[in-house]
């Protein structure tokens, strides 16, 4: 079952056929699990309204104005389900976005579908992200640090960004062969070897703009408000 737009689950109830209750475990923010008794269940979804945002679709976070570049992606992602706001009305559109959240993010944009165990020795079991970082190294999306570590917890890069998106479009059926000329930022140079190519890939679909008329800003974080707009991109294209 889907929640209408302005809506979450908040919990599955499960009982068997005594109306006793069956324990139900939450894999992640979508997708639950119980082990099935020997009898018939009845399911029951419980939804409860997404903090920040109105039951009709309409975000009305206190720190999203009209007048902000970033508005219509907030809108856009929050309304599909894509980000939600922080929970206490906010939606932090400078706070950095973590590595887990973005691949998450794309997770549910997949389908969530049902995946194997995790290999990276830094994601523990159970975590939001869990499933979906699992997904995206089985699917050729991401393949971390090295030595077995992905590092869900730390600030997205905008290059690393690049990487995921590329790989993403790519797992996707999408072309992504196309190029630009990065020689115009002076600081073009600072991009990573293994992202010179997601990055040019990324201009020149126009998922990522410079942070000025001269940078890129490889290594700089990528914010909230920049992770929708890039979303939003790749989402439409």
């Amino acid at each position: 079952c889907s929640p209408e737009a302005g809506y979450r689950v908040e919990a599955l109830i499960v009982t068997d056929a005594s109306g006793a209750r069956v324990a139900v475990a939450s894999e992640t923010a979508n997708r639950y699990t119980f082990r099935m008794p020997g009898s018939a269940v009845s399911i029951q979804a419980v939804f409860s309204p997404i903090q920040g945002q109105a039951v009709d679709g309409a975000q009305t976070f206190t720190d999203v104005a009209q007048s902000d570049w970033f508005y219509d992606a907030v809108q856009y992602v929050c309304a599909r389900g894509m980000m939600n706001g922080m929970g206490d009305g906010s939606f932090a559109p400078y706070t950095a976005t973590s590595r887990g959240m973005i691949v998450t993010i794309l997770y549910r944009m997949a389908g969530s579908p049902a995946v194997g165990a995790c290999g990276f020795t830094d994601v523990a079991a159970g975590q939001y992200y869990t499933s979906a970082i699992a997904w995206a190294a089985e699917k050729g999306v991401v393949s971390g640090y090295g030595g077995g570590l992905f590092g869900p917890d730390d600030p997205i890069t905008r290059e690393q960004m690049t990487l995921i998106l590329q790989g993403y479009a790519r797992l996707s059926g999408k072309d992504v062969s196309a190029r630009a000329d990065l020689s115009a930022y002076t600081d073009a140079g600072e991009i990573s070897g293994y992202a010179q190519e997601s990055m040019s890939w990324a201009r020149a679909v126009g998922l990522v703009n410079g942070t000025s008329e001269t940078t890129l800003t490889p290594s700089g974080t990528a914010t909230r408000a920049q992770a929708a707009a890039m979303l939003v991109r790749i989402y439409e294209k």
